[in-house]
């Protein structure tokens, strides 16, 4: 769950992004798994779910390097946050993301997918149609 204050908007990354609303110190925690509303799926969900529903899962999903038999999904904007090679947050800590720098208000999250992916990363291609929309 984000714990700054965030919205998503167009991004340069890819689709959509999460942006801060408001201006973010280093150190400062941006997320924390909150199992009152983050989800912790058993893999064999994904496995047997139908095709939509399993896109959905994989697109938006990630793993747990402590709970490999589980699949994680957000329940808020974090399941938008974009990967970057060079990103603002830290992930290392499977349960909470930490400002690497200050953050802007109004820059785009980061974090490095390979702090927990399993093997190799496979991107996706984008679910949204952001930049159709925005030429219309």
């Amino acid at each position: 769950m984000m714990t700054v204050r965030c919205y998503l908007a167009p991004s340069s990354i890819e689709g959509l992004g999460v942006f801060c609303h408001e201006p973010i110190r280093k150190g400062d925690v941006v997320w924390r798994f909150d199992d009152r509303f983050d989800q912790k799926l058993p893999r064999s969900l994904v496995e047997t779910a139908e095709p939509v529903m399993r896109e959905f899962l994989e697109r938006y999903g990630y793993d747990h390097l402590d709970h490999p038999e589980f699949l994680f999904l957000d329940a808020d904007e974090g399941r938008f946050m974009n990967h970057a090679d060079q990103p603002n947050t830290d992930f290392k800590g499977a349960d909470v993301g930490i400002a690497l720098r200050d953050i802007p208000a109004g820059e785009e999250l980061t974090c490095d997918y390979r702090e927990f992916t399993f093997g190799e990363l496979h991107m996706q291609p984008s679910r949204h149609r952001v930049a159709a929309l925005a030429a219309e």
